[in-house]
């Protein structure tokens, strides 16, 4: 239904989400927003529900879900977003990737189960966690007191600056080098303490594979000892019944033999006498003396048996051998073999291992070569970069009324063992996927203050508009297309707050922005202003957000300069801030 809604309106030149849908979820009960481009504002009263709406879209996002979520009473949650997305965008081309169309869009759905077996949809298509987070990647940023404090974690900083330099593609072919790199380094160690054994293996490998070759076992040789072995532990039964076969057939008084050649005597004389029993003597004849035959082969088997009196203890002693080896090898005789030849294999290879660790040295050593000429080139343009960085967020911190300030990106040397290996050192520095460089931003809010890391030196407000002068700075470089601004006017107010909301415009003009504020100063720039608040319905608290035109926004702007009790300078004073927007943007 969303999709149908959303595909009625042109699509962008740029990703944005459209339509946000909200069930079920903390005390939200049926929350459905519609966005547009430009800047969008949520106000309402402390405690309304915009903190939840945050919270549904980093879980729309791949955040971790829980059952605690859902709203009380009921036994799941639903949440759902909708996203255009561009034919030529990042996320189109990962959407193609995993089997996705982008022209109809990016539907996400999440369900919020009770038992916790949570469910994730992407275009009505059940799908996981990791594609979940694939293809929203990019999409949609989120700029909260959360995401402030991860400014303040120093890793970020290198990847900020690779942003702002264009200098990911480089970071990239680092990273590719570096990752067939490690595996090849991990390869040579590998080698090495092979080699260091060598002799220990060798021995223990020679005595295997002598132990199997001496044994000399040939294929089905166990079968045919285990049949051997049960004939020979009977050989007195079958002795026995050999012999009275003899005795039965030529032997004994009447025996068969004995009594088929009377018979044939007698039928000899009546063939004189009748022409057609002649036939009948023949083969009489034929049977008798295949009889005869098999009495002799009967006889020869029993001289043979006779000469095997003491053959079950050599069959029951090689099938002991045979089974041992099977048992230490692998089961089977076909498992013995194939050990047998592993074994072999191994013992070649060990006679070929320095060749093989010098060739890997050679080949470690080109690709340090390149690693290295590459983490160095990145690390000199990281440098001339960061005066250019430097400079554009001081410049940026000056017009969100932030003058004076002093801005520097320091580098230092990653850390860098003597117990690493060799080859993961470039100058002195442990080499990285991402290079051999460590930056941290340092800042100097007052004139003739020494500079400081961000991290102990920011406050509230000041990284609230560090963070602002980032994402201006890094505008035309972020792919992502909807930003959500939550806190920004954490600790500002008055002139300050107005040049926030004027930055926010400009930098609407690059994203789709969403802007959580309790400012007016801030308010009053939006393209599109909703309303939040809390409502008691049938004895239960909901949440809901509606659109406000423009007499319905006067008012909320009002109510955010002076309070619950609305008074007409408090609303001439609105009507003044929203007709004097678009002069106030262009200043």
């Amino acid at each position: 239904m969303m999709t149908a809604i959303c595909q009625t309106i042109p699509r962008p030149e740029k990703t944005m989400l459209r339509e946000l849908l909200i069930k079920n979820f903390a005390i939200i009960d049926d929350l459905n927003i519609r966005f547009d481009d430009g800047l969008t504002i949520l106000s309402g009263e402390t405690g309304a529900g915009k903190s939840i709406i945050i919270n549904a879209v980093n879980l729309l996002l791949g955040s971790r879900a829980s059952a605690k979520m859902i709203r009380d009473g009921c036994d799941s949650a639903e949440l759902s977003a909708f996203f255009d997305v561009p034919k030529d965008s990042a996320a189109a081309a990962i959407m193609n990737q995993n089997g996705y169309d982008p022209d109809e869009g990016l539907l996400v759905r999440r369900v919020i189960a009770a038992n916790d077996r949570h469910r994730i949809y992407v275009n009505d298509r059940m799908a996981t966690m990791q594609m979940l987070s694939a293809v929203t990647s990019g999409l949609a940023s989120i700029s909260s007191q959360h995401a402030h404090q991860g400014l303040l974690k120093e890793n970020s900083h290198l990847t900020i600056l690779d942003q702002f330099g264009a200098l990911l593609p480089m970071v990239r072919k680092v990273s590719d080098l570096y990752e067939k790199f490690v595996p090849m380094l991990q390869t040579l160690k590998a080698l090495i303490e092979k080699k260091e054994n060598q002799d220990k293996e060798k021995a223990l490998f020679q005595f295997q594979l002598d132990e199997i070759n001496d044994a000399d076992i040939q294929p089905g040789e166990d079968e045919q000892l285990e049949k051997d072995r049960l004939r020979l532990k009977n050989a007195q039964s079958l002795q026995w019944s050999i012999q009275t076969a003899i005795e039965t057939l030529q032997r004994a008084d009447g025996a068969i033999v004995e009594q088929l050649g009377e018979v044939r005597k007698s039928l000899e004389k009546a063939s004189q006498l009748d022409d057609m029993l002649s036939t009948a003597v023949d083969r009489l004849s034929d049977h008798l003396y295949g009889l005869e035959d098999v009495t002799q082969m009967l006889q020869d088997r029993l001289n043979t048996m006779d000469m095997e009196g003491d053959r079950l203890e050599s069959v029951e002693a090689r099938l002991d051998l045979i089974n041992r080896l099977k048992r230490k090898y692998g089961g089977t005789l076909e498992t013995l073999f194939q050990t047998r030849d592993g074994i072999d294999a191994q013992l070649r290879a060990i006679d070929h291992l320095d060749d093989d660790i010098e060739t890997r040295r050679g080949q470690i050593n080109d690709c340090y070569d390149q690693i290295a000429d590459l983490a160095r080139r990145l690390s000199k343009k990281r440098k001339h970069v960061a005066a250019d960085f430097a400079r554009a967020v001081e410049t940026e911190l000056g017009s969100l009324r932030m003058s004076g300030t002093h801005f520097e990106v320091q580098f230092s040397l990653l850390p860098y063992g003597s117990s690493d290996s060799a080859w993961l050192g470039v100058d002195g520095s442990q080499l990285s996927a991402t290079g051999i460089d460590q930056a941290v931003f340092m800042i100097a809010p007052n004139v003739g203050e020494p500079l400081k890391p961000l991290s102990a030196t920011a406050s509230g407000g000041e990284l609230s508009r560090v963070v602002l002068a980032l994402k201006a700075i890094l505008a035309s470089t972020d792919m992502v297309g909807t930003v959500i601004f939550d806190e920004v006017d954490a600790g500002i107010g008055g002139a300050v707050a107005d040049v926030v909301g004027k930055k926010l415009t400009a930098l609407s003009k690059k994203h789709q922005l969403i802007c959580i504020t309790h400012l007016p100063q801030i308010a009053r720039y939006g393209d599109h202003h909703y309303y939040i608040q809390k409502q008691v319905k049938k004895g239960r608290t909901i949440t809901t957000i509606r659109p406000m035109d423009t007499e319905e926004r006067i008012k909320e702007i009002a109510r955010m300069l002076g309070g619950e009790k609305i008074t007409p300078t408090a609303l001439e004073h609105a009507r003044n801030l929203v007709a004097t927007r678009s002069h106030a943007a262009d200043t």
